[in-house]
């Protein structure tokens, strides 16, 4: 059970060890998987992927909502030494296929619930010689249950660890996966989250993991999953909802969660009465990334949850890590952290290092290696121009004078209106503090002179109506803060933005329906 000197970290221990203990409860039903029932169940799909003669490096894919065999899908491939692609579920049939067929897959799990992508996915992905399906059947696939049941409950013979090989949400064309090697070694040695995990957050195996996202995004799939390794329990939201959330750490004694920082706003927009009903005095650790969180909001949950909220800027690439405590945020408002893997370089448009305070792309010199899968270019663009080894994942920010790194946008999102380049994070992150905004999202409109100009699209809390009183609200109280270039020029109103569950926007989703009829985004 010992990898060197390091402990075995996984299921297959915590079963011999704590057999009886919930390695996961689906929030919703209140159904518990112990470890003694993970390991087993894990272990019969690792038999059956070997027998459908899949080897060490080989892929599957799967595409389920939080499911409560999602886990065991994940550690029999880990276990066997696979490649495993956790597909969104709320993908089309043609992305679908585009990520299975990408990503080389043999083998695809999925659900009845997805019962129709399901059936179209199966035409258009002829290299997949296994299609298993969750609670029920249709054509093309074979009950997952039925099929796992044939197999022992006993871990295959030539164990090793796999890894994930994750997709970024496609935002801008086509996702691409982010491909790493293998671990080296024999099965059980702690990932690199699961370290993290224990070293900055206190991860061991008395604490209890809220995890309130989709479980096939980067942060909650990897968090959790190093909850298991440390022989801790996870409590696993279907659905995110504000006030459940603050339930379950109550009932829960939640000690450790991770969110995303429209979390933070939906739970603050609450009735205060309906806020503070729960006790979250549990609550040791709240992890947050994903987006930059707007400093009042932040200043809120800290005086709300107390000095409980850690923060950490980094990315499926792996290429770098920064992270930053309550207290050290207090000091440096709107900072990410310093880099703990890693150096950051701030390079200007020239290539060069920018100055202090100066923004600039985000750039990390790391020895850590990754590429796009099958796009060679997208890997090019994000490696240093001038062959300095770094890479970056195209954030724009800058560093301060103790080194501490801060966030203003993606590069993409700029807009460029009459010359001029405006990053749209500072205008959202303001308009989020309106009491009557929910959610927000700034971007470029076409604009005959300028070329582009700043419209803001935004989703009002239940009870106010959109007017053209409140656009001019909006305007006004954006420029009492901000220059006025920064600031919308028209505010539309929506029901809803598209929004990903992790709290990721799809700009390009808003941004298509007013560029339509143009050729490019030049006017």
């Amino acid at each position: 059970m010992v990898v060197g000197t390091v402990r075995a970290m996984y299921p297959g221990v915590h079963a011999q060890t704590t057999p009886d203990k919930p390695a996961y409860i689906m929030a919703g039903t209140g159904e518990a998987v112990t470890y003694r029932e993970l390991d087993e169940r894990s272990n019969r799909l690792a038999h059956l992927l070997r027998e459908a003669g899949l080897q060490r490096g080989d892929s599957i894919a799967l595409m389920l909502e939080n499911h409560p065999r999602y886990f065991e899908i994940l550690w029999a491939a880990q276990r066997a030494g696979l490649y495993y692609t956790a597909i969104s579920s709320r993908l089309t049939p043609g992305e679908t296929s585009y990520i299975i067929n990408d990503c080389g897959a043999k083998v695809f799990i999925t659900s009845a619930y997805k019962r129709d992508v399901a059936e179209m996915v199966a035409v258009d992905t002829p290299e997949v010689t296994v299609r298993l399906m969750l609670d029920g059947t249709t054509t093309g696939y074979d009950s997952y249950e039925d099929a796992v049941a044939k197999y022992p409950a006993t871990p295959i013979a030539d164990e090793s660890e796999g890894t994930d090989m994750l997709y970024s949400s496609g935002t801008t064309g086509r996702p691409k996966g982010v491909r790493v090697p293998l671990p080296e070694g024999a099965m059980g040695q702690p990932s690199g989250v699961t370290l993290v995990g224990q070293m900055l957050y206190g991860f061991n195996d008395s604490m209890v993991y809220l995890s309130p996202a989709p479980l096939y995004h980067a942060a909650p799939l990897r968090f959790t999953m190093a909850v298991h390794r440390v022989g801790g329990t996870a409590i696993v939201m279907e659905h995110f909802d504000p006030v459940e959330f603050l339930r379950l750490i109550e009932t829960h004694k939640v000690t450790h969660t991770q969110v995303v920082p429209t979390m933070f706003v939906r739970m603050l927009k609450l009735p205060e009465a309906q806020r503070t009903q729960f006790d979250v005095s549990s609550l040791q650790i709240a992890i947050h990334a994903a987006a930059p969180c707007p400093i009042p909001v932040k200043e809120q949950m800290i005086a709300w949850w107390g000095p409980v909220i850690m923060e950490y800027y980094a990315g499926t690439e792996g290429n770098g890590f920064c992270a930053i405590t309550s207290e050290e945020w207090l000091q440096h408002k709107g900072s990410v952290g310093k880099p703990l893997m890693g150096v950051v370089h701030i390079v200007g448009e020239d290539g060069e290092e920018v100055a202090t305070r100066e923004e600039g792309t985000i750039y990390f010199e790391s020895g850590s290696t990754f590429e796009y899968h099958n796009d060679p270019e997208k890997t090019a663009q994000s490696r240093d121009p001038k062959g300095r080894g770094w890479s970056t994942l195209g954030d724009v920010g800058y560093v301060d004078e103790d080194g501490y790194l801060y966030l203003t946008d993606r590069k993409a999102y700029m807009i460029i209106s009459g010359g001029v380049n405006i990053y749209p994070q500072e205008a959202e992150n303001l308009l989020t503090t309106h009491p009557k905004v929910l959610d927000v999202a700034v971007i470029g409109v076409p604009n005959e002179d300028f070329g582009e100009e700043v419209k803001a699209v935004v989703q009002l809390v239940d009870g106010v109506e959109p007017s053209p009183d409140l656009e001019r609200e909006l305007i006004q109280f954006c420029r009492d803060e901000l220059a006025d270039v920064k600031c919308p020029r028209s505010v539309d109103f929506t029901d809803e933005l598209p929004r990903h569950p992790t709290g990721k926007l799809y700009k390009r989703l808003l941004r298509d329906k007013y560029w339509e009829g143009h050729q490019s985004r030049l006017v």
